[in-house]
């Protein structure tokens, strides 16, 4: 892609409404746009990032069974009063239709609606376990939309749901799902900071699981165990001062950002919609069920407030908008013919590129937006370098100059 037809541009200054750390960054780079407190428009860098992410988890999802669904965001009011959860979510979206007067609910999850689906569907032990999930928009009426990415009242999720015929079942697959999820934040760079933490399993069960990444930035409080590797978050830590997995009373006290949980619902849900199988005697059992939730748009946050310097972004190279940024520095004709051949180079070779051929931005015009929006992989042609490129990491200082082809070898 050409920068200059890019209809977006980079900010110097981050907009002066902007608390979050993460915002700020991804607003000055040019990937989200604020339209209210805790709504953003993603631009089309911001857009990529998030598509990368979503192949990141969607192709988790697939080895682990999952089979993708789209449910709606528009809920009827009697699937929330079935559950009991309609006067009880407080941070529930709910409005009347202005032709029926019936009410709605916008979706901030969906359990209300994949059980009634289920149902329709399993009747028999046969047709048990299976698991389903969706990546979808979510909305929550959050009273502290102050946190940018991380906690938005619009915001983009994965919520995958499993169904069971006992515990034994559900605690194997919660456990595969733990697994999956930590595979997830390696892929997305966030492994070294991101711990399993024990949180309140509220009316499910004695503990849920969140996943935390640590950063100065978080709104959490979290205690790292550093004799089992597990941390434990407040909640818990308020109702007994020990790591739940080993005893240990020597915690350490980190800020970190929720960045997916996974709860052992048990028949919370099955039991109000009577979803139920036969066995092979041909008695009727409950469906046990779990649920487990990723946030698509919050990781982005997280990743972006991780991967970083006073210059700007640095993404991890699986979740870059690009793989490498080329930028054209002075007024030669040779070296822009040259600069213009690499950027045909690079796209034939399926290497996606960004190609700063503004003719208008001056040469540090070019490179302080390079730091900002954070490519991995910065090449420059001028008629300094010549019929050769110089290279660099985003995150390294180090420049090098090299051929076409070795840039092409290097990159890939």
């Amino acid at each position: 892609m050409k920068q200059s037809e890019l209809f977006t541009k980079t900010q110097r200054e981050a907009p002066k409404d902007e608390e979050a750390f993460n915002a700020q960054l991804l607003s000055r780079a040019g990937f989200i746009d604020k339209v209210m407190a805790g709504v953003y428009s993603y631009l089309p860098l911001g857009n990529m990032v998030l598509k990368n992410i979503e192949s990141i988890v969607r192709n988790e999802m697939f080895e682990i069974g999952g089979q993708e669904i789209l449910m709606p965001a528009l809920q009827p009011k009697s699937l929330w009063e079935q559950t009991g959860r309609w006067g009880k979510y407080d941070s529930l979206f709910r409005f009347k239709s202005h032709f029926s007067k019936n009410e709605y609910v916008l979706g901030p999850t969906h359990e209300e609606i994949v059980v009634p689906l289920a149902k329709k569907y399993v009747s028999s032990y046969k047709d048990l376990p299976f698991c389903a999930f969706q990546i979808q928009t979510k909305f929550r009426d959050e009273a502290r939309a102050k946190s940018g990415l991380l906690r938005g009242k619009e915001f983009l999720m994965k919520d995958l749901y499993s169904f069971h015929r006992d515990e034994k079942d559900l605690d194997e697959y919660y456990d595969k799902v733990t697994v999956s999820y930590k595979k997830i934040f390696k892929k997305v760079g966030l492994d070294k900071d991101t711990y399993l933490t024990f949180a309140s399993g509220g009316t499910f069960s004695k503990y849920s699981h969140e996943f935390q990444t640590i950063t100065p930035y978080g709104e959490d409080k979290i205690h790292l165990c550093e004799k089992c590797g597990l941390a434990v978050n407040n909640e818990i830590i308020n109702e007994q001062d020990s790591c739940p997995q080993c005893g240990n009373r020597k915690l350490k006290e980190e800020k970190g950002s929720e960045v997916g949980n996974i709860f052992k619902l048990k028949n919370r849900y099955s039991q109000p919609f009577n979803l139920k199988y036969k066995d092979e005697k041909g008695e009727e059992k409950e469906v046990l069920m779990g649920c487990y939730g990723i946030g698509i748009s919050r990781l982005m946050g997280v990743i972006a407030e991780t991967y970083n310097d006073e210059k700007g972004i640095i993404w991890p190279e699986s979740v870059a908008p690009f793989q490498i940024h080329l930028l054209h520095i002075g007024n030669s004709p040779a070296s822009l013919k040259f600069a213009d051949k690499v950027y045909q180079v690079l796209q034939k070779s399926c290497i996606k590129v960004l190609y700063d051929d503004r003719k208008s931005a001056t040469a540090g015009e070019k490179f302080s937006d390079s730091d900002l929006i954070g490519i991995p992989w910065r090449a420059v042609v001028s008629e300094k370098t010549g019929d050769k490129i110089e290279i660099k990491k985003r995150s390294e200082e180090k420049t090098e100059l090299v051929s076409e082809k070795n840039l092409i070898d290097l990159i890939k």
